[in-house]
């Protein structure tokens, strides 16, 4: 299991939002590749980037961002996850040609089915579905608009259709540091296995994470794949270097 820090970005400047509310953004730091660097120096494997602009209109304005970000951590041998704004096959193909090893596709694999078989299908375990969900409805375009869909009718397609990763998102409690939805993520995470087995180690969960105590009981849940961690770590609740330290410990038992 994988603890992926977390950098958004709004304006090429490293930002957090509160349930995914544009007005209501903080910003920490104008320098995201220091920022990833430094956590390539705690001992990051993996970095979460997402372009908040693309995500609410599709314009990739921090595209030069994120391989920046990926050009610097790739020389200590750390991945980054993007997501943003890939509406396309071409979309994933400018981000995994800038040095990204897996792009995350939301809004538009909701609203076209078969995009992630596509990128799946030139790229294998290059794709991961992010089910960003408010009271268990998909929600889309940087969370501003409901889709309709349940996030149980979605796991299994997404699955079939070849994502490596499905990274869910309790927007409720996104940014507001309140613990992460532990029964609602071992709900998604029976659902992978009934989807294909062994079906583990698909779910990131990604929302509420406030301490190490909340990462250590994401860390029991049997088949979480990873944890995904921002506002307690730029706030200071959160201190990567344990985090770390506390997963490796359980991978080594």
């Amino acid at each position: 299991m994988d603890l992926y820090p977390a950098i958004d970005l709004i304006g090429g400047r490293c930002v957090r939002l509160v349930e995914g509310d544009y007005a209501a953004e903080t910003v920490y730091d104008d320098d995201p590749v220091r920022v990833a660097t430094g956590f390539a120096a705690c001992g990051a494997r993996w970095i979460h980037v997402v372009d908040l602009d693309a995500a609410r209109t599709g314009e990739p304005v921090n595209r030069r961002v994120v391989a920046a970000i990926a050009s610097a951590v790739a020389r200590d041998g750390v991945s980054v996850q993007a997501g943003g704004g890939v509406r396309s096959v071409e979309d994933a193909a400018e981000l995994l040609d800038a040095g990204v090893e897996r792009v995350v596709v939301g809004t538009a694999a909701i609203e076209d089915p078969t995009l992630v078989s596509r990128i799946a299908s030139r790229w294998p375990g290059c794709v991961a579905m992010g089910l960003d969900h408010r009271a268990g409805e998909v929600r889309l375009r940087g969370w501003t608009e409901g889709s309709g869909r349940r996030l149980e009718d979605l796991v299994g397609p997404a699955i079939e259709a070849g994502a490596a990763a499905l990274i869910v998102t309790d927007i409720a409690r996104d940014g507001r540091m309140a613990g992460p939805d532990l029964v609602g993520l071992a709900s998604v995470i029976q659902m992978t296995k009934l989807a294909c087995n062994p079906g583990t180690g698909y779910v990131i969960a990604s929302g509420g994470v406030a301490s190490i105590d909340d990462v250590a009981e994401l860390a029991a849940l049997d088949g979480l794949g990873g944890i995904i961690a921002g506002k307690a770590i730029y706030e200071g609740r959160l201190d990567v270097r344990e985090a770390f330290a506390l997963l490796s410990s359980k991978q080594a038992r």
